[in-house]
């Protein structure tokens, strides 16, 4: 079968030719029926070398993806072939008090997972291929009734990160509160609806980019701001002079997460979520008073579960276009170039 591979470092991804996985004991095959190219995988391809992470090239890239069963290893218990599933990302031990909980990004014993800090995409073969070798059938989530598998594979990480993002600061979220989102591109223009369907916060979404702000419109965003200087005194003044009390940087750069403080206000929250590599500087004075800042990576089963019921119902959708296994490449070039809108998602 094709897939597209990641065969070292700093380098692009190649389509190449790859047996087809064969499941052993309590294993999942899955034929891929959407598999979502995300910014992050750019990362892999550029910045990333030897000893960042817990493991290295090669593998097949894709870690949003959605498909139906296509064989069962043995002992493999309540699941059909032909079934359509989601694949929640993120491969822990299974053992330890968090992976019991679902939040198998946060796995206590790393070593003991099939990829340590990783998963399908990220260390192991994920879904850029015909079909997909999932380890453990635990990491499958039946698809709800009626939904595309290409309408849902970027809810598996673009959705679930940035409702685990908004998640940890729902308290704070009633309906006096501003949400400030920080780069509406593939996670942030899913962020916008999520906040708006799960919160009664008004939302401003800030991008350098007119058409990623008018995105952010149709995606039910109050308000829009470019980014620049004087973008946090522009949140002050339509949250009369306080700041914001949530602001969800889906970028991560100097630039962001310097505006991001600026526009804080006291006690709120300024989640990162997206890896750009920048520094922000914390001391007593750098910050609002009892203000936090704190990343946020990927999300849980549980929360997966109650994504896809979101994009079920209709309340989160994702801008997307599909295209073949064979465009793949490009399609990670022009994400790289700034010509994609939303998301792209690979369909063999």
């Amino acid at each position: 079968m094709q897939a597209l591979r990641l065969n070292a470092w700093k380098s692009e991804a190649e389509l190449v030719e790859v047996p087809e996985p064969e499941p052993v004991p309590g294993q999942v095959v899955i034929r891929i029926g959407g598999a979502g190219a995300c910014h992050s995988d750019l990362h892999l391809m550029s910045d990333f070398d030897d000893g960042m992470v817990p493991w290295k090239p090669p593998f097949t890239l894709g870690h949003e993806n959605v498909g139906w069963i296509h064989a069962l290893g043995h002992g493999v218990e309540g699941w059909d072939v032909g079934t359509p599933v989601a694949v929640f990302g993120s491969w822990g031990c299974g053992r330890c008090a968090r992976c019991r909980t679902g939040a198998e990004a946060q796995c206590e014993d790393p070593a003991a997972a099939p990829v340590p800090g990783g998963g399908g995409g990220l260390g192991l073969d994920g879904g850029m291929a015909e079909y997909m070798l999932v380890p453990d059938a635990r990491h499958l989530l039946r698809l709800p009734e009626g939904m595309a598998p290409a309408d849902a594979a970027p809810l598996t990480d673009a959705g679930l990160t940035t409702y685990h993002a908004v998640g940890r600061s729902r308290s704070k979220l009633g309906p006096r509160a501003v949400v400030v989102i920080i780069g509406i591109g593939g996670l942030g223009h899913v962020g916008v609806q999520i906040v708006k369907a799960t919160t009664a916060a008004r939302v401003v979404a800030v991008d350098t980019r007119p058409e990623a702000l008018e995105l952010a419109r149709r995606c039910g965003a109050d308000e829009t701001l470019p980014a620049g200087p004087t973008t946090p005194d522009e949140i002050r003044r339509l949250t009369g002079g306080l700041g914001a009390d949530v602001v969800v940087d889906c970028v991560g750069t100097d630039a962001t997460l310097a505006l991001g403080a600026a526009a804080l206000r006291s006690q709120g929250d300024l989640t990162i979520v997206g890896i750009g590599g920048g520094v922000l500087p914390v001391s007593f004075f750098s910050l609002p008073s009892e203000a936090t800042v704190a990343s946020s990576v990927w999300g849980t089963r549980p929360e997966l579960a109650e994504v896809l019921e979101l994009g079920a119902r209709g309340l989160v959708t994702t801008e997307h276009h599909t295209v073949p296994l064979s465009a793949a490449a490009q399609a990670y070039r022009d994400l790289r170039a700034g010509l994609v809108e939303g998301r792209v998602v690979v369909v063999p």
